[in-house]
This record gives structure tokens, C-alpha cells and sequence, in this order.
């Protein structure tokens, strides 16, 4: 079975040029004495696009090497992510602009064969409350500004895709503005807007929401505040964390219903401690302790994550009872179209897709037309 963006398709026949798909067709319908691969009873998804990624296997996308980041694209394509976006965590300006250029040089960079494509680049910061600033440095949080955008915009050489930022924040809204005209898509997060304080920034442009529940301004319900309206609003998207801890399964479920099979997105907010072993390690300027699939700070704040897409799926799966092509839909076409990216398992498309088997667990993945196994 094939799940394409428009539906299911039983007994598919997928035939691939090069990196891209030529041809989508039942299978019944063509001869198929010889095929180069054969599924038989497994369902093929779209290959994952994590759009809030911060680094993996000790390799940070802050600081990472050219060598770092080819580490980092072959252990996530080892998951079945065939995309992501290097995400910033908030930091001086001048180490943040130095991370964007070197961002910016691994994008422009003939893509790895076998190995995850970075799609572009999520800045997380410096534009978050520091009411709700989580891990992310107080001393380094900046007002928003057109002027400092543009900054931040240069120095990635126009390959910044997301931004998260707080609506409430003096001079957001223009920021919100000036993202849009750039071709960036702003999300709001690390808030703690109020519901007219939102509604504003949906107002301006605003098409997401960052991590929902986390970093947020808890629901009331005289003020509903942002979680509200995020909750509440069909044309906005919603990203979460599907980790076990950082969203209790209950609140996972609501948030399922209320944003529905195609608004719904799965991130990881995955560190570079993640695929290490427990322990201590030091994430930018933070010590974090690892235990099992959680990461904490030393005053017991989750910080991100240490799972990639592929168990984010799993546990989707397991909490909210949803079929495998349910599940990865969330992490491949709802991201991809959140982003105006081009649709995926279609003729003309890039050639990226996870294989499962009929029990529903992740076997393979093709990036760009090549097996991975």
C-alpha cells in the first residue's frame, strides 16, 4: 500500500529515475516481470521531514563541522529522515550569525548520496518571551526587529525556512511581516501571549505553532491565551513532541482531535545528546542529563529531546491508536505543506519514503532514489 497525499493506493508500483519518481501506478495494471524491489504486504510512507532538529550522536548543527553535519545526515537517514532543518537555539548574535553561515555552506553543498537533506534552516530564538524561555539563554534574548531579521536572514544567505517567535514581543508583528515577505514561515512559541495577543499575530502572518503545550501560556477559560486559539483554529498548523514526557499521552490525543490528520505535525527537538548513552553531557552552554528517553536540565527542565522522527511515529502510534500511514503523515506531508515545499510520493518528486512491514514497523527508506537499510 501506498499512502500518497491524496489517499491510499493498494498494490502500487513505484518506478524511479535517478532521484526523483517517473511513474505511480497500480501494479495490476503494468507487467511486473522484473522489478528491482518488491514489498510485498508493506506499506510505503513518505520519507520524514524533521523541522526542529538541533543535533544528534554528540554533533550539535550550532557548531557542527562539514564533517559533523555528514554525521548527522547519515545516522538521520538511518531513522528515515530524509530532510531536516538545522534548528538554532538562542545564543550571542555573533555565534548565531556564524551558525547560519555555516548552516548556509552545508545547505549549499552537493547533498550527501544515502545520507538526510538539511531543507533549510529553523531559527528558535533570539524572538522568545523570557517568561517561557525554557533552556534558552535570558541574557541572549533579543526584541524583534525587521533590521535584525535581515541580519540573521544574510548571514544564512537565504536559507532560513522557519521561525519561532513569541507574538507579544514588542515589534513582532512587523517581524511577522517582513518573515512572510521573505518566503519564511513564522510560528509562534516560548509565549505567553494572550488570545488577542495571538489572534494578532495569526493576523500577520503566523501559520504554526512551535512545540505545543510546551513553552506556552496554560489555558484558561476566561483566557484562553495562545494554547486556545492553537487548539481551537483549523487553518493554523501545530507542531508537538511526541517523546513520552514532554506531553502527557491525554494531551497528545486532544491535540490529535483538535488538529486533525492533516494540520497535526510531529517534530523531534532533538539534541546532540541523543543516540548517546545515559549521562551527563554539555548541549551549547547547558549541562543535561540523560536518563532513558528523557533530557533534563540540572534543575529537572526538559530540554529537547534524544528521539528522532521514526520513534516520534511509534509513539503516536501507541498513544493515540493511529495506522502507521496516519502516524507518518504528521512527520512527512503535513511539515512539507506547512512549508510550501513541493508534495511528496508523487511523479516528479524526489524519490524519499520509509518502508513498514505488515506489523507496522519501520524497515528501509529510499533517499533520493537509494536504498538504505
Amino acid at each position: 500500500m501506498l499512502a500518497t497525499p491524496s489517499g491510499l493506493l493498494a498494490d502500487p508500483l513505484v518506478t524511479i529515475e535517478g532521484a526523483h519518481i517517473l511513474e505511480i501506478s497500480a501494479r495490476s495494471a503494468r507487467e511486473t516481470a522484473y522489478l528491482d524491489y518488491d514489498f510485498p504486504d508493506a506499506t510505503i510512507t513518505a520519507g520524514f521531514l524533521d523541522i526542529h532538529f538541533h543535533g544528534i550522536a554528540g554533533q550539535d548543527v550550532m557548531n557542527a563541522s562539514p564533517e559533523g553535519f555528514q554525521e548527522i545526515a547519515h545516522y538521520l537517514a538511518r531513522a528515515g529522515v530524509s530532510r531536516f532543518l538545522p534548528t538554532t537555539v538562542t545564543a550571542s548574535l555573533d555565534t548565531t550569525l556564524s551558525s547560519l553561515e555555516r548552516m548556509a555552506k552545508y545547505i549549499e553543498a552537493d547533498p550527501l548520496k544515502g545520507a538526510s537533506q538539511a531543507a533549510g534552516i529553523h531559527i528558535e530564538g533570539p524572538f522568545l518571551s523570557h517568561a517561557k524561555r525554557g533552556m534558552h539563554p535570558a541574557e541572549y534574548l533579543l526584541s524583534p526587529s525587521p533590521e535584525l531579521l535581515d541580519r540573521l536572514w544574510d548571514a544564512a544567505r537565504g536559507h532560513i525556512r522557519l521561525m519561532t517567535i513569541a507574538p507579544e514581543l514588542p515589534g513582532a508583528l512587523e517581524t511577522i511581516k517582513h518573515a512572510t515577505a521573505l518566503g519564511i514561515r513564522s510560528s509562534m512559541g516560548h509565549s505567553m501571549a494572550t488570545q488577542a495577543e495571538t489572534i494578532a499575530g495569526l493576523e500577520s502572518g503566523i501559520v504554526s505553532a512551535t512545540h505545543t503545550f510546551n513553552a506556552m501560556r496554560a489555558f484558561d477559560h476566561r483566557e484562553p491565551g495562545i494554547l486556545g486559539i492553537v487548539l481551537d483554529r483549523d487553518d493554523l498548523y501545530a507542531d508537538l513532541i511526541c517523546d513520552g514526557f514532554h506531553v502527557a499521552p491525554e494531551a497528545v490525543r486532544l491535540w490529535l482531535k483538535m488538529k486533525g490528520p492533516e494540520r497535526a505535525i510531529l517534530i523531534s527537538d532533538c539534541l546532540s545528546a541523543a543516540g548517546r548513552p545515559n549521562g551527563t553531557y554539555l548541549v551549547g552552554d547547558t549541562i543535561v542529563h540523560v536518563d532513558g528517553e528523557a533530557c533534563r536540565t540540572n534543575t529537572g527542565v526538559l530540554a529537547g529531546s534524544v528521539i528522532t522522527l521514526e520513534r516520534a511515529v511509534a509513539n503516536l502510534r501507541t498513544i493515540a491508536r493511529a495506522e502507521v500511514h496516519s502516524a507518518a503523515r504528521l512527520a512527512s506531508v503535513n511539515p512539507a505543506r506547512m512549508l510550501g515545499f513541493p508534495e511528496l510520493l508523487e511523479p516528479g518528486a524526489i524519490a524519499d519514503f520509509n518502508i513498514y512491514d505488515a506489523e507496522g514497523k519501520r524497515r528501509q527508506c529510499f533517499i533520493r532514489g537509494s536504498l538504505i537499510t
